[in-house]
């Protein structure tokens, strides 16, 4: 009898443990956030605000023309499922609703565009919007347009959205700051424990003030950025980092781009160059121990192959009437249920690798490095004991006491990204441990490794012989012929087309996110001159039948000596 009372009570037991568990699970939601834009969302009401090219009933905008784009900004949003959508580049509130009408599912919107503006912004919601008023950026500037602050009901917490679509680069920094300006006084007014984010087509890099710099156009603020000096998704010229987010008085943003390796950031492309236009801001509240949580790693662009194929993105064609938008949507996740996280301070990892995942860092210790190759401009450094790591790095205008063979402890000050090479621009208590006399062991066998895999960025390669051809060398590996773009030191007599050379010493590098070899001194490759170019140039350079000629051509020069097909 008494072992049914303790059955019975073991199950009461389990279930108000159940229950309790159940209860406090109930209201835990996890939801999705994205931006889009859309590129140019018009409707069929002309009201003299429209770009010429959309007018509408003409040749190039008409209801054909917007029933297909509706039609497939509709699949990618489908595709995408997030629960919340803040969308650039609406015409009117009757464009938005064509796009509704498309989209079922979300029972809640809002719209805002300023007067006379040609787009307008909007947000899409699954979940209640409870609130919302358009901010005014500058009310005298007639290209300004409005940020969209909408308040979602989430499990009964409120969540703010900041939609922007801030000015292109057309016009200067001057004229994006105002628009982080009027976000900053407007989020100072919030309670400090309000969840909330900053969304949308910003026109700004992530990494805005490094990239703006290249263009004196733009640079009319000495420097300052909207995005990352007035709303601090840096400090010192030091992103923020959810590891130390909180640890900052002041309102400080982390920018969710920084989750994603280099190659990967980008949302829209400038002349064939990588950008990050759309960007999703996370202020400290979204990882304190309340409210709404960001859900780490979330952070991504979404690029389908419809969107993205053969490394362009599918925009839309007026006259065609195919493709989507110039903007690839970004998204990330957040939950009501409290997150667990354990962020790594990278930073005690004194390696080369964590050079590449920061992208400022200062009194940095590296230990035991030793200088690969010296030019007069720049020095490569990796470390002495390669088991450690097998990274290289570049030292941009290098004090004279870096010599080659040199081993050294330093403390690295700046780095940078120069159009997509990393570097170190300062560094300090620079102090020799020793001097090595051998440092071909230090150098990548360029017919071994994939010189395309960014991690080999800044390594020296050697051993690679190719053909010369309108600033590419042309090789073969792995049975497939490929070709690499070379790189001369200004004061450098290129090579003539139709030269064979062997690289014996290469500064595997980036420029304008194109991976090239850049050569500093003529003493760094072989020169040998082939006579049987009429070959590859009659077959538009190394096709499959040209394979008997074309591979002698690859071998290096001390197996063509001598050869009966081959003079020097």
């Amino acid at each position: 009898m008494n072992f049914y009372i303790k059955l019975l009570k073991a199950k009461k037991l389990l279930f108000i443990t159940l229950f309790f568990v159940s209860t406090l699970c109930v209201g835990a939601k996890d939801f999705t956030v994205a931006s889009y834009n859309v590129e140019n969302l018009f409707d069929l009401r002309y009201d003299g605000n429209e770009y010429e090219e959309y007018h509408p009933n003409t040749l190039t905008w008409n209801r054909l023309a917007l029933e297909k784009k509706v039609a497939n900004i509709s699949r990618a949003l489908k595709d995408i499922d997030a629960d919340i959508v803040a969308l650039q580049e609406i015409e009117s509130q009757e464009a938005l609703n064509f796009l509704l009408d498309a989209l079922p599912l979300y029972s809640y919107h809002k719209f805002a565009k300023k007067q006379n503006s040609s787009v307008g912004v909007a947000i899409i919601s699954k979940y209640p919007i409870v609130l919302s008023e358009s901010i005014d950026v500058d009310r005298f500037d007639k290209y300004s347009r409005d940020i969209l602050k909408a308040t979602v009901d989430i499990d009964n917490t409120n969540f703010i959205i900041y939609n922007n679509h801030w000015r292109s680069k057309r016009a200067s920094e001057s004229k994006r700051i105002v628009y982080a300006m009027a976000l900053l006084q407007d989020i100072q007014k919030l309670s400090k424990d309000q969840d909330y984010i900053i969304i949308g087509d910003l026109n700004s890099n992530y990494n805005e003030y490094q990239t703006f710099k290249y263009e004196q156009r733009l640079n009319d603020t000495k420097g300052v950025t909207g995005i990352n000096q007035v709303l601090n998704t840096t400090i010192k010229e030091n992103f923020v980092q959810k590891y130390n987010i909180r640890s900052f008085e002041t309102i400080v943003h982390y920018n969710s781009w920084l989750e994603l390796k280099h190659k990967d950031r980008f949302s829209a492309k400038f002349r064939g160059e990588k950008i990050t236009p759309d960007n999703i801001l996370l202020p400290k509240q979204l990882f304190d121990n309340q409210g709404i949580w960001y859900v780490d790693k979330s952070f991504e662009v979404f690029k389908p192959h419809y969107l993205y194929k053969n490394l362009q993105i599918n925009r839309w064609e007026l006259y065609t009437k195919e493709g989507f938008s110039d903007h690839l949507p970004i998204l990330a996740k957040f939950s009501t249920q409290k997150q667990n996280y354990h962020f790594e301070d990278e930073k005690h990892l004194s390696i080369i690798d964590t050079l590449y995942s920061v992208e400022q860092i200062n009194n940095f210790p590296l230990k035991g490095v030793v200088v690969i190759y010296r030019d007069e401009n720049i020095a490569i450094l990796k470390h002495k004991d390669q088991k450690i790591s097998s990274k290289a790095i570049m030292i941009f205008h290098p004090k004279e006491l870096f010599t080659l063979g040199g081993v050294y402890d330093i403390k690295v000050d700046e780095i940078d990204r120069f159009h997509g090479l990393k570097e170190i621009k300062k560094t300090s208590n620079e102090r020799e441990i020793e001097r090595l006399k051998n440092i071909e062991s230090y150098y990548l066998d360029g017919n071994k490794i994939d010189l395309f895999d960014q991690k080999y960025q800044n390594n020296i390669v050697t051993n690679l012989t190719g053909i010369y051809k309108k600033g590419y060398l042309h090789y073969r590996k792995d049975k497939e012929y490929k070709k690499i773009r070379l790189y001369f030191k200004n004061g450098i007599e290129r090579p003539k087309d139709g030269t064979t050379l062997t690289i014996d010493r290469g500064h595997l590098s980036i420029y304008k996110t194109k991976v090239q070899i850049a050569i500093y001194t003529l003493e760094d490759i072989l020169i040998k001159k082939a006579y049987l170019l009429k070959y590859h140039e009659q077959r538009q350079f190394f096709p499959s039948s040209f394979e008997r000629f074309g591979m002698l051509l690859l071998l290096p020069p001390k197996f063509l000596i001598g050869h009966p097909n081959f003079s020097f």
